[in-house]
C-alpha cells in the first residue's frame, strides 16, 4: 500500500515523541541512549535544528525541537561544508568542496561581461540545492534520526525489522511560557514513571544532563 504523503510541519517549536512498536523497548542499555544522543547531536548540525529539551525512557522518547527557517540568502559555501562534515566523510565533503572550487575557477577564467557571474550563481545554487533541500525540515530531521538509530540498533542487537511505532508524533508549541512548560513536562517524565524522585537524578534527560 502507498504510504500517506509526508507533511512537513512549519518552522517553530515542536514537542516530538515516538515509541517502540507494540511499546517494545528501544533503549536496552546506557550504550543505546549514548548512541541516540550522539546521533541527535550530529543530525542537529546537519539539518540546522536545535534540541532544547529531551528525555529518553525505555520504550519512548520526548524532544522539544526548534526548527528555524533557512537563513535569508541561504548558506555560504563554508557553512554548507561545515554542516556536511557532521554526517559525511572528509573525502565526500572534499568532493563537494572541489566541485564548488571548480565552478568558481571556470567563472574567473571566463571573466568579462559574458554572464559569468550569473552562471556561477546558478551553478552554486544547483550544488547547494542537492543538500539544503532537506535542511530546516522537521520531517527530514526526524527521518534521518530514526533511520540511523534503527540501523545501528538492529545491527548492534542482531535484530531486523521495524523498531518505531510510527514516523513520529509532533505538536506545535508556542514560544515563551508554553515552550518552558513543555520542557518541564519532558524533564519530569522519569518522576511520573516512578524512576526517580528528583529529575536531576535521571541522567537521560536534558535537565539531568545539565545538572
Amino acid at each position: 500500500m502507498a504510504r500517506r504523503p509526508r507533511i512537513d510541519p512549519p518552522n517553530g517549536y515542536h514537542h516530538v515523541m515516538n515509541r517502540g512498536t507494540n511499546r517494545q523497548t528501544v533503549f536496552f542499555s546506557d550504550m543505546d541512549r549514548v548512541e541516540f544522543g550522539r546521533l541527535l547531536g550530529e543530525i542537529n548540525e546537519r539539518f540546522g535544528v536545535v534540541c532544547l529539551a529531551y528525555c529518553l525512557m525505555d520504550n519512548h522518547f520526548h524532544l522539544l525541537l526548534e526548527v528555524p527557517p533557512m537563513p535569508e540568502g541561504g548558506l555560504s559555501d563554508e557553512e554548507l561544508l561545515t554542516r556536511l562534515r557532521a554526517l559525511y566523510t572528509e573525502a565526500q565533503v572534499a568532493e563537494v568542496a572541489a566541485e564548488i572550487q571548480a565552478a568558481r575557477q571556470l567563472a574567473a577564467e571566463a571573466g568579462g561581461p559574458n554572464g559569468a557571474e550569473a552562471w556561477l550563481a546558478a551553478r552554486l545554487a544547483q550544488i547547494h540545492e542537492r543538500y539544503t533541500y532537506r535542511m530546516h525540515s522537521l520531517a527530514e530531521f526526524m527521518k534521518g534520526l530514526l533511520q540511523r538509530y534503527t540501523s545501528w540498533h538492529n545491527r548492534t542487537h542482531e535484530r531486523s525489522g521495524r523498531l518505531w511505532e510510527d514516523r513520529f508524533k509532533s505538536v506545535i508549541v508556542e514560544d515563551g511560557v508554553a515552550a518552558r512548560t513543555i520542557a518541564a513536562y519532558i524533564d519530569l517524565n522519569p518522576v511520573r514513571a516512578g524512576l526517580v524522585e528528583d529529575p536531576a537524578d535521571y541522567r537521560w534527560s536534558s535537565y539531568g544532563e545539565a545538572i
